[in-house]
């Protein structure tokens, strides 16, 4: 990407981990579920589904729900190599999860892209995601390096009309 466009963005961040720990961390539902969703579950392309602690493998389907949402995403896994590669649908488009070491870290970048470009996707998912995906990454950086986690469980904020747009650690 080499100028800013609405149809995507790029998120990176250095993390002090293995690449085993952090694709486990995306690629399975126990790890998901540590540090950013309240459930996961994938199914295979059989209609199985999937242990918790089992890789995910492309042509599964998912569906994830938060904690201090109500609703759920659903998609299918588009990728997944098992050691430093995932792709996924999200939100009307797609999302992509690079894990490359360096020295003493992994560098994790997420591309979300082939993002729609009227005007409620601009607002919903590219400035709602890229703003979600930043804080969601420091999250991950904050469980990994310093076992805790920043996003919200005390307080229910599900009655806020725009909690998803006005609280940081939603």
């Amino acid at each position: 990407m080499s100028k800013l466009t609405f149809d995507c963005f790029t998120k990176k961040i250095f993390i002090k981990a293995s690449k085993e720990k952090l694709y486990w961390c995306w690629g399975t539902a126990e790890g998901i579920c540590s540090w950013f969703l309240n459930t996961a579950n994938y199914t295979s392309v059989l209609g199985e589904e999937r242990k918790s602690s089992e890789h995910i493998q492309a042509g599964d389907s998912y569906t994830w729900k938060w904690h201090n949402w109500d609703g759920k995403e659903t998609g299918k896994v588009l990728k997944a190599n098992g050691k430093d590669f995932l792709e996924l649908s999200f939100a009307d488009s797609k999302v992509s999860i690079e894990l490359e070491e360096h020295k003493k870290a992994v560098l994790v970048t997420l591309k979300q892209y082939e993002i729609p470009t009227d005007d409620e996707s601009k607002l919903s998912i590219h400035h709602g995601c890229s703003n979600g995906w930043t804080f969601w990454l420091a999250n991950l950086k904050a469980y990994i390096e310093h076992d805790i986690l920043l996003n919200e469980k005390e307080f229910d904020l599900r009655n806020i009309p725009l909690a998803g747009f006005e609280f940081v650690n939603m």
